[in-house]
């Protein structure tokens, strides 16, 4: 069995960050109907296109969910939602300010009707906010929160993370709060709302940095692949390519002289002895290392690592890092057969539980595949009423 067996969830929500809570739920073992209006979700036109009306952007935030298509522009298509959501235990949504009160979908109107529901909205900058209408981008946050001035090299302009990060974290703990409050009610026996907003989240990610310049009162250096208290930590040059070198401690440090560079003198220095003396004379060992390590190649140094018990690696291409042993080990890649593109690639969850493993992951589904499975399943519509919707305009 797995661990949300007999859950319900329906998902309203587009684009990342609500789609990733509800798959993280789905992988779970919960049942997540993903409900879209006619145009489908923005993000099956992004990324690389994968049948008629899938892309990469979609099918890395949809896998294992039922999918239906309702218009909400119709007065039908509004009451069959409220309808799937009486029959729910969680919703997700993340409609522009004012969006679900227009169609009546939202929490004070659900939750009149279902006390046990839990509601999770999801916006820029929260529903309980003076900013409340504006409109929440990952870019965007990515800026406002101080994640893209922590990015990038100490003299260039500040970089976004290379995914939407704030999308992405916003989406994980969206699914912890939801799975807290599923807890909560099996106590209390009621739902609740939940209000999360992708600034906040944001600014959760800026962690120790967001700490040390609330203690310290100043804005954090920038170190590029470098880090900004341990050394050596980050990206060095070899004889033919970069390599990771993350030594998290002073004995790790001693390792990584003595029997991986060769340079037991280096473990001795005093200006090198503590990771103190490192950060106060970075630069200084930045050269030493550079001297040793241009001499070396990255195999010889990536197996060193390895067997001193140093942390590091090779740096990956993303194609290297999905056909990895290591990916392959924990199952994390799979195939199935997608009905218009052939045997397609994507990811399976990083959960592993033992007593409730979480569900063989399928792929997200095509445009309305659902529809009619779903509502006559929940709703007992039966062929007639399907099509006399059908002609409406109400589903598709």
């Amino acid at each position: 069995m797995h661990a949300l067996h007999g859950i319900r969830v329906l998902d309203l929500s587009r684009v990342l960050a609500g789609p990733t809570a509800g798959q993280t739920l789905a992988d779970l073992g919960a049942d997540v109907i993903k409900v879209e209006g006619p145009d489908g979700d923005d993000t099956r036109k992004w990324g690389a296109q994968i049948g008629a009306r899938e892309s990469s952007y979609y099918l890395s935030a949809n896998r294992s969910k039922r999918g239906v298509c309702v218009d909400l522009s119709t007065k039908e298509g509004q009451e069959l939602v409220a309808a799937l959501a009486d029959r729910s235990d969680v919703v997700i949504e993340n409609f522009k300010l004012g969006g679900v009160e227009r169609f009546g979908l939202d929490y004070e109107t659900l939750s009149k009707r279902n006390p046990r529901l839990v509601y999770c909205s999801i916006s820029g900058y929260g529903r309980q906010s003076p900013f409340k209408a504006r409109l929440g981008y990952d870019m965007v946050v990515q800026a406002e929160a101080g994640l893209m001035a922590i990015n990038g090299e100490a003299h260039s302009e500040p970089v976004k993370v290379g995914v939407a990060a704030v999308d992405l974290v916003t989406g994980m703990i969206s699914a912890q709060a939801i799975l807290a409050a599923l807890v909560a009610r099996a106590t209390t026996g009621r739902g609740q709302h939940i209000d999360m907003a992708l600034f906040d989240c944001g600014l959760q990610f800026l962690a120790y940095l967001g700490t040390a310049a609330m203690f310290l009162n100043r804005n954090p250096v920038r170190y590029g692949n470098g880090h900004p208290d341990v050394v050596p930590y980050g990206l060095f040059e070899c004889g033919d390519g970069s390599v990771i070198i993350a030594v998290g401690n002073d004995a790790q440090y001693r390792k990584l002289c003595a029997d991986v560079l060769g340079r037991p003198d280096m473990a001795t220095d005093p200006r090198f002895l503590t990771n103190r003396d490192r950060a106060a004379n970075r630069d200084a060992l930045m050269q030493e290392m550079d001297v040793a390590l241009r001499k070396m190649t990255r195999a010889e140094i990536a197996d060193g690592m390895l067997k001193a018990g140093v942390p590091g690696g090779q740096v990956r291409g993303v194609l290297d890092a999905l056909h990895s042993a290591e990916a392959q080990a924990r199952d994390m890649v799979v195939r199935r057969a997608h009905p218009e593109a052939g045997d397609i690639s994507f990811f399976a969850s990083p959960i592993r539980m033992s007593d409730t493993p979480v569900r063989a992951p399928s792929l997200p589904p095509v445009f309305a595949q659902h529809t009619d499975e779903v509502l006559s399943e929940l709703l007992g519509l039966d062929a007639g009423r399907l099509e006399a919707l059908r002609t409406s305009g109400a589903i598709r």
